[in-house]
């Protein structure tokens, strides 16, 4: 008995002198108990600095590390450490789990809106409202509306974000073949047939941007009708079915999605080592377009817009605009701190991610100098006309994704079993009908 009493005892002990140091550790809420010197109060010996832990999707050598690297350099008093997660399932799930479960988590970036939605639910996205110093509308421009959640922001969008066609410039000009500026679904899929290799395929596509042909038409048309009920039967969506699955099966011009989802097909990798002409992809290709050392090319690249599934280009709104939507995590210790890191690396600190594609959105960043460091020294592998078109130059609207992860995921697994060949296409668009109807009535 006195043995147990003991045991208590001690862990009563161990438990106080845990909390004791906790309070003394300097996590105590935004800054601390700190002083303007620099010193904790009531000693003579400086506090230790501010640590920050930044969650991102891009590898660490294609920007991130040069910017914190900068930041730490001329901040002494607050350092910051990058961490980087896959902008996949996989990755986007490992990062909640860190906000959920208390991990170091104090700024992290949002791909789309509908990861965004998911942590401001989850009471883990700040609202910036508290934040009086940095108009986000007038740096950003109008453009950053469309990451307002109920008018109020919750994260910093700090790029340009830019989805299009890479094609092999090389390739086009041996088929007598233009660069497109404005083209349909079914014109890519002539471009891919004509420009098909003897071995491999015409276009490759990553599996990131891959509902957004979808997704551009019904941002427009709309995801429900007047009467409420779902869009999904739109011909749009039809459409969609039937080309891509016949780029698939009939004209085997590109993968079949199970081969890619089986295989982890690296189509980056592919368009660069000239085994496909065409490569559907986000700006990110540059990081590795721009990477001789592991991935040498000897052609040009071009860019063209991603194709439209309708005649009219009025009537379909591509995905793009603004992105890296960096958020502060609402229950970080260090929420002013992690705000002055923000506003830096939007306003220009963010320069060295130009590399890798990603240019900032700030209108007090300097443009000229971001292009630099977006072509280096590698200008002359690139068609720079259709690549200032496509990131600065085509005035099509666009949207950043919204749909919720809910309808996402019925219309992927729907959308699966056709390019399968579990089911055709009026059976997958009544199915995508019937799931998203029972979705919206119990989102009511």
């Amino acid at each position: 008995m006195k043995t147990s009493k003991w045991i208590t005892l001690s862990l009563v002990f161990i438990v106080l002198i845990s909390m004791l140091g906790a309070c003394s550790s300097g996590n105590s809420g935004a800054g601390g108990n700190k002083t303007e010197g620099g010193q904790t109060a009531g000693t003579d010996k400086p506090s230790a600095p501010v640590k920050l832990m930044m969650w991102g999707g891009v590898p660490p050598e294609s920007g991130p590390q040069a910017v914190v690297d900068a930041w730490n350099k001329e901040h002494p008093e607050i350092q910051v450490e990058y961490v980087r997660f896959v902008n996949d399932d996989d990755g986007n799930l490992k990062l909640d789990t860190a906000l959920l479960t208390g991990q170091n988590v104090d700024l992290f970036v949002n791909y789309t809106l509908t990861q965004t939605q998911k942590r401001i639910d989850a009471g883990v996205a700040l609202d910036l409202s508290a934040f009086t110093d940095y108009n986000i509308l007038e740096k950003m421009g109008s453009n950053a509306e469309g990451w307002q959640v109920n008018g109020k922001f919750y994260g910093v969008p700090t790029t340009r974000s830019a989805f299009f066609v890479a094609l092999n410039k090389d390739a086009l000009d041996a088929a007598g073949l233009p660069v497109p500026k404005d083209w349909t679904w079914e014109q890519a899929r002539e471009y891919a047939k004509t420009l098909k290799p003897a071995s491999g395929y015409g276009m490759v596509q990553h599996l990131e941007p891959f509902l957004d042909p979808i997704d551009a038409a019904l941002t427009k048309e709309g995801y429900v009708k007047a009467d409420g009920t779902s869009n999904l039967d739109s011909p749009s969506v039809k459409k969609w079915l039937e080309t891509l699955g016949g780029m698939m099966t009939l004209d085997q011009t590109t993968p079949p999605l199970g081969e890619q989802i089986t295989s982890k097909i690296p189509v980056e990798n592919v368009f660069l080592a000239g085994e496909s002409p065409m490569l559907n992809i986000g700006a990110w290709l540059l990081r590795s377009s721009n990477n001789f050392t592991d991935f040498p090319r000897d052609f040009k690249i071009a860019f063209a817009p991603v194709p439209r599934l309708v005649e009219n280009q009025a009537d379909y709104i591509p995905r793009g605009g603004l992105g890296d939507y960096i958020s502060i995590n609402a229950k970080s210790s260090y929420t002013k701190e992690a705000w002055e890191f923000l506003k830096w690396y939007a306003d220009g600190g963010m320069a060295p991610m130009a590399a890798g594609g990603r240019l900032p959105a700030s209108n007090a960043a300097d443009q000229d100098e971001m292009v630099a460091n977006l072509l280096g020294d590698k200008g002359d592998t690139y068609d720079k006309e259709s690549l200032m078109y496509v990131l600065f130059e085509d005035e099509t609207p666009t949207h950043v994704r919204e749909l919720p992860q809910e309808v996402t995921d019925l219309i992927t697994q729907e959308y699966e079993k056709f390019f399968l060949g579990n089911q055709n296409a009026d059976q997958t668009t009544a199915n995508m009908v019937k799931r998203h109807n029972e979705y919206l009535k119990q989102a009511k």
